[in-house]
């Protein structure tokens, strides 16, 4: 989980460029898209490259238990998330996977 603390942000031509998670490690992480001013947060569970995130808040009310997969290349993480309900990736692939850049 240790891999995973810190701020990152989806760069410009993914699509929502700008939106960033920061994990924190007591368990508890916060999400902002700015331009469309959405704020999230929550407590997740991160350890052998999945991750269950429980989204407790959230501006439009988008609440639930997201499950999903990643892995960490330098200062990259990939990140494929469910919808709440849904069955947890078991790949990444085009679709389903969204990029993010260490910012802090």
């Amino acid at each position: 989980m240790t891999d995973l603390l810190g701020k990152w942000e989806q760069p410009e031509g993914q699509p929502l460029p700008g939106l960033w998670f920061e994990f924190k490690g007591d368990g508890t992480y916060q999400a902002e898209l700015a331009s469309m001013g959405i704020l999230s947060g929550g407590t997740y569970v991160a350890a052998e490259g999945k991750i269950d995130m429980d989204q407790t808040e959230h501006t439009l009310g988008w609440l639930g238990k997201f499950e999903g997969i990643y892995a960490i290349e330098g200062d990259t993480l990939r990140l494929a998330l469910n919808n709440p309900g849904e069955a947890r990736p078991v790949e990444f692939t085009p679709q389903n996977t969204r990029i993010y850049q260490r910012i802090g």
